[in-house]
Order: C-alpha cells, then structure tokens, then sequence
C-alpha cells in the first residue's frame, strides 16, 4: 500500500518576498518583481525579476558562503525557511529517513563565469579550489544534507525549466514507497548572468519590452514577446501523512500526482500539438486517480512567450474538454519571471498557498485577448476559489514535462 504524502513546510526566496509570507501578499498584491539590470543595458533585453535584500548570512556561516555559488545560498534559504515552517526538529529526528532533492536546470552559473574570467586574466593559480562543488547543480542538495547532518536519500534533478517540478515528484515518490519519513524537496536557480542573458538573448528567448519592466512579462497576452528571466528558491518539506500526523504538524495539502512527458521533437520550441503537456497533465491526474473534471485550478507553465502559451492553452482544452473553461489559470511568471530550474519549486509553494487560503493569484499584465488563449486566466486580480484539486505543469527545454497534482488535505474522518 502506497504511503500519502502531504506538505508540512513551505520556504519562498524570489523577486517578490524572501518569505513566504512576503511572497503570499505580493502574489495575492499582483506585484511585479520585474526591474532593470543596468549592467546589461548593452543587450537587447535588459531587465530581469531578482531577488531583492537578501542576506545569506541569515542562513549560513560566513565562511561557507564563499565556497557555495548564489543558487546553493538561495536553496540553503528556502529550506531553512521551510523546516521552521514545518516546526521540524532534525535533532529530534531520524536522520538517516529524511532527504533532499532540490532541482537546479543549470547550477553555478555566476560561478563558470566569474573563474574562467579569472582564468583568462590571472591564469590556472588562481581559480578557487571551490570551482568545481561550486558549480555542480548538486551541491545544493548537498550542501543542506551537509548542514543538518542528512543521511537519507539525496539527488538533483536536471531538466530544464521542470527540474523543481521533477524534484518535488520524485522526492513524493521516495515517500510513497517508504523509503523516508521526510523529503526536502524543491528547486533553486541564480541565472542572472551575462553569460545566460547573452544566450538567451541570442536565441531571441526573452521579452525586448524593457522600457516597461513591470509590464514585459504578460503571459496569455496577445501582445506578449518573450520571457523574463527570474531567480530563487522554493522548497517545500513533505512527509508520510503517518509520520506528520504522529508529530501533530500542520498540513497544507496532499500531494496526490506526478506525471512526466517528452516532447521528442525539438530542442528549445515545444511540439505545436502539445502532444507532451497533454501526456503529462494526463499521466499525473491518472497517478491521482482523478477525471478531469475534478480539478478546479492550473497553475500554469505560462512563460510568456508566443508559442508556450498557445500550445499550453491548447493542451488543456484536449485534456479538460469543455471543462477547461471552467478552470481556473494563472501563470506567476507574470510576477517573478522565470525562474527556470527553481520555477517548478516557486510555482508549487504558489499553488500550496492558492490551496490553503482559497484564493488564486492572478496573471497580471493582462489586456489584450488572444483568440488562440481563450480560457479564463484570472486576469490581473485575484479570485477567491475554493480549491479542491489543482494541478502545476512545468515544461522545459529539451522537450522534458512535467505535472503535479494536489488536493485539499481533509483529516481522516472530517468531511470537506
């Protein structure tokens, strides 16, 4: 018999709040984390969603914030957050049953970049003999099982844009066979860098709507261009309902699916059939055992650019039918951007939230329909909604998908 899995824990670093409280009350606000990054004004986009008054000097020793790149000290953050959330005492508890799994989709960038400049202008000597941990997408995986003295599972998910996505589902998978009392689990990404801005600039990714920053990332818009890139942290803490019940802990929700898909068609441009969103909506709500008539809210991929949001759109039409104009979309993208590896991570504390409170953020900046993205997006408002079963999609580059479901976390014996 397969264990339940619920979410005890919630940990937020991101361009709208470095809590979760914060992040909440800007989400439900409608608030853009959106600015200008002066040093980028060179290239053709030149803002970005960053994270603002951060310190991890809050969450880490000195001395290790020098050996650790910005997305481990973004990941460090939010599971620290969440184990307090969680009132989760790791001294009190079997450490060789609780794991990590935080996903990252490129690791330490800011890392490569700074020591190979190094290299360049100073020579081998004097690269950081912390090159290496430092920009593995692993280490903050490790890094945290380091800091709590961690001795169950422990992993990193790469793929893309769902690395925080797969990273959540596979660590409720390890909880569903029994292989932990408790995961870590989540995403972190510190993509803000010349290097990746170049890149995606050069693959004409991003949004060129930079004299609006606010305004530029408008998901399901008819106008919209492109993304924005973001960055942060989002980690959730997830039990065995015994364990967490045993403790008294205060649950969210249960996590009820996980479906994966790939698109097998193109490197960076998602199939125009949406053959693999549809496959991995629909695997996660089979995982769940729910119609599709059961799910009252998407948190969705959303990116902003003009050919995910209309195959997204169209992917759930197929799946939902008629059904899918009674559902709820949003896309938080429109807020913080994209926070690639770290999005799926962010976007589930989202939907946790959107869950236990009963209203759902909206999409913001939007103001011109798209006859090709008709459903109802929430548009620039939130909307209070009593959340059932919601579902959060991730789709990366590579063709990789993503898809958890959730649901209403009801105590044995009590009805909804």
């Amino acid at each position: 018999m397969e264990n339940k899995v619920v979410v005890t824990g919630i940990g937020a670093v991101t361009p709208i709040g470095t809590s979760k409280e914060e992040f909440w009350e800007n989400l439900k606000k409608g608030k853009s984390g959106v600015t200008v990054i002066d040093h980028f004004r060179d290239y053709s986009t030149y803002i970005a969603a960053v994270v603002q008054d951060f310190d991890p000097q809050r969450y880490m020793e000195k001395r290790d914030i020098k050996k650790t790149d910005r997305f481990t000290h973004f990941a460090q953050a939010a599971a620290s957050m969440a184990l307090e959330d969680a009132a989760l005492d790791l001294e009190k508890t079997d450490k060789e049953r609780v794991g990590v799994i935080i996903g990252s989709g490129i690791g330490g960038l800011d890392t490569i970049e700074t020591q190979y400049k190094i290299l360049l202008d100073k020579g081998p000597r004097r690269v950081s003999p912390f090159l290496v941990p430092m920009l593995i997408a692993n280490m903050a995986s490790g890094y945290i099982s380091i800091v709590y003295g961690i001795n169950g599972p422990n992993s990193t998910t790469v793929t893309a844009c769902a690395s925080g996505t797969n990273a959540i589902g596979e660590a409720f998978r390890i909880l569903q066979r029994g292989d932990a009392d408790v995961m870590i689990a989540g995403g972190a990404e510190a993509p803000v860098t010349s290097i990746a801005f170049a890149g995606f600039c050069a693959a004409r990714a991003m949004t060129t709507c930079n004299d609006q920053p606010e305004k530029a990332s408008k998901p399901f818009d008819l106008k919209r261009d492109g993304f924005v890139m973001g960055e942060g942290a989002g980690v959730l803490i997830l039990e065995r309902e015994e364990y967490a019940l045993k403790r008294r802990a205060n649950i969210y929700a249960e996590i009820i699916g996980y479906g994966m898909s790939g698109d097998g068609y193109h490197f960076t441009s998602p199939d125009p059939e949406g053959q693999g969103a549809f496959l991995c909506m629909q695997r996660a709500l089979n995982d769940a055992g729910l119609s599709p008539g059961d799910v009252d809210y998407i948190n969705a991929h959303g990116t902003s650019t003009v050919y995910n949001d209309k195959i997204e759109t169209y992917a759930i039409k197929r799946l939902f039918g008629e059904h899918a104009y009674k559902i709820a979309v949003s896309s938080t993208k429109s807020m913080i951007g994209h926070l690639l590896g770290a999005a799926g991570g962010v976007e589930m504390v989202a939907t946790v939230l959107s869950m236990h409170y009963g209203i759902i953020p909206p999409t913001i900046n939007y103001e011109n329909e798209d006859p090709d993205c008709d459903l109802f997006y929430v548009p620039n408002k939130p909307c209070l909604r009593n959340i059932n079963v919601a579902i959060s999609n991730s789709f990366g580059f590579g063709g990789t998908n993503a898809c958890l479901a959730l649901k209403k976390y009801i105590p044995e014996g009590r009805e909804n």
